[in-house]
């Protein structure tokens, strides 16, 4: 299974042929992406008009949707920053922590365009999809 991050979903939208989307592109087809809330919120809140929205949400919601958030991972992505602040490794994002979390967990691996994800995956073993 492969969660798509925003930073991907964001520049497929907006028409940019990145390395990254034109893995997504290749994997379209393939019943093994996962889309979460917290996904969701971040691709959706980024459109000026409805129509954009609704059809954005509709292409989404046609993949397997999860929910990235609960106690369990909460807890577990506070222990993972505080394991990388002891290293002198500060992630940026909060949202970025607790998708990497979630992946972790669950075994998926990750598509991105974000660099806060690279030392979860050297330091904490985030799978990620090499595009």
């Amino acid at each position: 299974m492969m969660v798509v991050d925003s930073s991907v979903w964001i520049d497929y939208f907006n028409g940019q042929p990145t390395p990254q989307t034109l893995s997504l592109r290749d994997q379209v087809e393939r019943s093994r992406i996962v889309v979460g809330d917290l996904i969701l919120c971040e691709v959706l809140q980024g459109f000026r008009r409805d129509q954009d929205v609704k059809s954005t949400r509709e292409l989404l919601l046609g993949f397997q949707y999860r929910e990235l958030v609960g106690q369990q991972v909460a807890l577990d992505a506070a222990c993972h920053y505080r394991t990388l602040r002891a290293k002198g490794i500060t992630v940026r994002k909060t949202i970025d922590m607790l998708i990497a979390t979630f992946c972790l967990r669950n075994d998926f691996e990750l598509l991105h365009a974000d660099r806060d994800f690279d030392p979860i995956e050297a330091h904490l073993g985030l799978r990620v999809v090499q595009a």
